[in-house]
């Protein structure tokens, strides 16, 4: 899969995730679709993709043994990098550690690790 497949495979399972785990009506930029996300995101959702990608390769496939928190961890350690690549200060909520972000976010991240995870096998 090329990495702007993986970017809209990331997107498409962010947006799933959103829809699932979101308490009530989610923010419309939550769930804009490809074509309208902005190439920074876009730009970032591909390397994370490409990141979880290579993580799974690199443990030869013992990565899906790590539990979800940890899957979701991942993803969203990779995120906050690519937030201060394509930012010089980023908002808050873009960079804040796993326990600062709310409980539909960090179930949506793992989902993310674990479509990619389900992608790449």
């Amino acid at each position: 899969m090329s990495q702007t497949e993986g970017a809209r495979l990331f997107r498409e399972a962010w947006i799933a995730g959103v829809r699932r785990h979101f308490p009530g009506e989610p923010k419309p930029g939550y769930v804009t679709p490809w074509e309208d996300t902005p190439e920074w995101e876009r730009a970032a959702a591909g390397a994370v993709y490409a990141q979880v990608r290579q993580f799974l390769e690199v443990s030869e496939g013992h990565a899906v043994r790590l539990t979800r928190e940890q899957k979701g961890r991942f993803v969203a350690t990779c995120w906050t990098a690519q937030m201060y690549r394509h930012f010089e200060d980023p908002k808050p909520g873009y960079v804040a550690d796993w326990p600062d972000l709310p409980g539909w976010q960090r179930e949506t991240d793992a989902d993310i690790f674990e479509a990619i995870e389900k992608d790449a096998s």
